[in-house]
């Protein structure tokens, strides 16, 4: 008897988890489902490449900011996940117009913006430069002069930002491999400044004293969410997803858990 009502209990139990999952799917208008679940799962893009934003667990498992988003995002849609890696936000980039994916964490680009719906920014970090301990540049502005040669990862953020605005210095890029391979063109090859996120940067520094990062920041990368260009209504509800994620401190807490340093991106408009 008792086995039988178990049985029972946990029949209406499943049950009632798939009205819950349907009455969430059927309380999201059909044209939000279409742009961000068109395949009937949210496909995340995650960027390895940006160590603020995901990292990768014990068994490559992704951790961080933006796989937790992702996953509260699939929750409110009512819908399962499927996590898309990149080593790069070049790579990133490159899958939006691919079809790929239909949700992505990338920085704010007015160049990303032709293939890209943006959100306001969630989270805003530093891009600064790595130099040799006994480089004769000292503060930001003296990088951007004749003959120096600043190595960048090719499309991040700062490369775009970097190829507006430098005036005299030489930009070099890292073909593949985000972050990292910069680094270690910029070892390798002996340039002046290695122009990145500041966190990854640090570390790097931390472990290598023949190095140091500047204290000031070149640029403020404004993080962000979007989907693939013309998805309009996925927009709009991503857009204020975003904004309750701030309010609700769900994007302060998903950075203290995956000990990040960034900061919380102010309200729209504010």
């Amino acid at each position: 008897m008792h086995r039988l009502v178990r049985r029972f209990v946990l029949a209406a139990l499943l049950l009632s988890g798939t009205a819950l999952s349907a009455a969430a799917q059927s309380a999201i208008p059909a044209d939000v489902m279409k742009d961000l679940a068109p395949t009937g799962k949210l496909r995340a893009a995650i960027n390895f490449g940006n160590g603020v934003l995901a990292q990768k667990g014990p068994n490559g498992e992704a951790r961080g900011i933006t796989p937790d988003l992702a996953n509260a995002l699939a929750k409110r849609l009512g819908v399962p996940v499927e996590l898309v890696p990149f080593e790069a936000a070049g790579k990133v980039f490159e899958g939006a117009k691919a079809g790929a994916w239909d949700v992505g964490f990338i920085a704010i680009e007015p160049v990303r913006a032709a293939e890209i719906e943006f959100t306001a920014p969630y989270a805003i970090i530093d891009g600064t430069y790595m130099v040799r301990k006994d480089s004769p540049l000292k503060a930001v502005a003296d990088v951007d002069k004749p003959g120096i040669k600043i190595a960048v990862g090719l499309n991040s953020a700062y490369d775009l930002y970097l190829t507006r605005t430098i005036k005299s210095a030489t930009v070099v890029r890292a073909p593949v491999g985000g972050g990292r391979a910069m680094i270690e063109m910029f070892v390798k090859d002996k340039l002046d400044a290695a122009a990145g996120v500041r966190n990854p940067l640090e570390a790097y520094a931390a472990a290598h004293p023949e190095y140091r990062v500047m204290e000031g920041a070149f640029q403020e990368i404004r993080q962000a969410m979007g989907t693939p260009k013309g998805r309009v209504a996925g927009a709009r509800y991503l857009a204020a997803f975003v904004e309750d994620m701030k309010a609700n401190g769900f994007v302060a807490d998903a950075l203290k858990r995956s000990n990040q340093t960034a900061k919380v991106a102010p309200q729209a408009g504010r």
